[in-house]
């Protein structure tokens, strides 16, 4: 049985310094929008494909993992969405963070999201490493804020926000930013944050398996949206999901992002992606619609509520993107 006793430590001023922080990725993504339209988001502006999914909850969980729609085994229709992390639509050749969103439909129970307790839905986000090199949701904006503005004052903004620390920061982030990757679909994404699950917390993953051989060229430009099309026009693709659980504050600290957890994980369910074809018609119009989702770690019920400062920094500044970029209501299973 996982330990229960993983807290969060809220600082006083807490709120007002977050909404500070998310009216400046506002700003960042009113930015961008100049160039790429009023609906580009703040990060993970770039979209590869938008595809049609399943999340089935395997049996035989135990029973600390049996929580919302892991109590029973069953499956859910879902979609799916893998993007580039930066705010920039720029080539699948530059260095940048590559990221996973699920949403899952026919959710029961009240959500977090206010003005969104009835929506049927839950979401689940990733990217590809287990870690993070920001501390701070403030030395994370920092970095974004310096990225998108004048190229040339961007060091010396960083050097303002985070003092000396830049540097490590910046060799970190390069350093994962700059791993070469073939393709998305057969690659493994973290939560990199924390969550509750239950009453225990966990760090998530989605583990590839069953991926079909890539036959035919790829663009390097949309290395990824190529690859994945032409996978998916060939088999179903999958993933595991798996979680691991808080140990002590020591290893599997809730509030530090930086540091890698090491306990074992528990596999739960597997997302399945069907066969279907993007570069269809029908399959760009899906792409096109999941692009105007919102996917946000809070469109979830309380006892999967998202865990650490940097997951509460980020409800505030998922939902002033949403609203800025005036996003889709919630789909059904219907929609699917």
């Amino acid at each position: 049985m996982p330990r229960t006793d993983w807290k969060e430590v809220v600082a006083p001023n807490e709120r007002e310094s977050f909404d500070l922080l998310a009216s400046q990725l506002r700003d960042v993504q009113r930015e961008k929008a100049k160039a790429h339209g009023s609906t580009s988001r703040a990060l993970h502006a770039k979209p590869h494909v938008g595809l049609k999914a399943e999340l089935t909850v395997r049996d035989g969980l135990p029973d600390w993992a049996k929580v919302g729609i892991f109590s029973t085994p069953g499956t859910f229709k879902a979609w799916l969405r893998l993007s580039n992390g930066g705010a920039m639509h720029q080539s699948d050749k530059a260095p940048d963070v590559r990221g996973i969103a699920l949403k899952v439909t026919g959710v029961p129970g009240k959500k977090l999201i206010p003005g969104m307790e009835d929506a049927p839905t839950q979401d689940f986000l990733a990217i590809l490493t287990q870690t993070m090199p920001f501390k701070t949701p403030e030395a994370f904006v920092g970095v974004v804020r310096a990225a998108n503005g004048p190229k040339l004052l961007a060091l010396p903004r960083i050097l303002g926000t985070l003092g000396f620390s830049a540097f490590g920061i910046l060799g970190q982030l390069q350093k994962g930013m700059a791993v070469k990757h073939a393709s998305l679909v057969d690659n493994t994404f973290y939560s990199v944050l924390p969550i509750r699950w239950g009453t225990t917390a966990v760090k998530y993953s989605l583990l590839p398996v069953k991926v079909p051989p890539l036959n035919g060229p790829v663009s390097e430009d949309s290395r990824f949206a190529d690859d994945a099309t032409a996978r998916v026009k060939a088999a179903p693709l999958t993933w595991t999901l798996r979680v691991q659980p808080y140990e002590d504050e020591a290893t599997t600290p809730i509030e530090d992002p930086t540091v890698q957890w090491n306990t074992p994980w528990t596999e739960l369910g597997d997302v399945t992606v069907p066969v279907q074809d993007p570069s269809s018609d029908s399959g760009k119009k899906l792409t096109a619609l999941v692009d105007t989702f919102s996917f946000d770690p809070w469109h979830a019920p309380e006892e999967f509520r998202p865990l650490g400062a940097m997951m509460r920094a980020r409800s505030h500044a998922y939902r002033d993107s949403t609203i800025e970029r005036k996003a889709a209501k919630e789909p059904g299973p219907d929609a699917w």
